[in-house]
């Protein structure tokens, strides 16, 4: 059974919000705190790093011609984190926008066997919206605290 194509709109959807969020946004608002050790600014550029994530499966997958699977984990977010926090606030904003419109793009447009594959191992890697909202509803309770 074909793969239902719903994750279009919601992928667009919540690249919406964080178009809508990154417009908002102040310099001071970005440097938000979100949790103990996130800010607004770093929880956008850790989906910069997921979203390119998921590209890289994407070329992976469709070069091989089969499901690549990389051998990472949620560990890479205490890793990163220190890169994340070092990136400018406002080319965090900017650069998870355009991640997540690029990675938006390249899964609508993906082949269809190959994107069910994708979906079957880890939704979350085709419905990309799953994880941008966890961590936009995120900072929106931030910024309203």
């Amino acid at each position: 059974m074909p793969l239902d194509n719903s994750y279009i709109n919601l992928n667009r959807q919540a690249t919406q919000r964080i178009r809508d969020l990154v417009a908002r946004l102040s310099d001071a608002d970005l440097l938000h705190p979100v949790g103990p050790h996130w800010t607004v600014a770093i929880a956008l550029a850790h989906f910069v790093f997921w979203d390119r994530r998921v590209e890289y499966v994407l070329d992976k997958t469709q070069a091989d011609g089969k499901l690549f699977i990389p051998e990472i984990d949620t560990f890479v977010n205490d890793l990163s984190l220190p890169l994340w926090a070092a990136i400018p606030p406002r080319a965090a904003a900017n650069i998870s926008l355009e991640a997540a419109e690029h990675v938006d793009k390249r899964l609508e447009s993906y082949p269809p066997k190959l994107l069910e594959e994708i979906y079957n191992y880890n939704k979350r890697w085709v419905i990309r919206a799953l994880h941008r909202n966890e961590h936009l509803d995120e900072i929106d309770a931030a910024l309203k605290s």
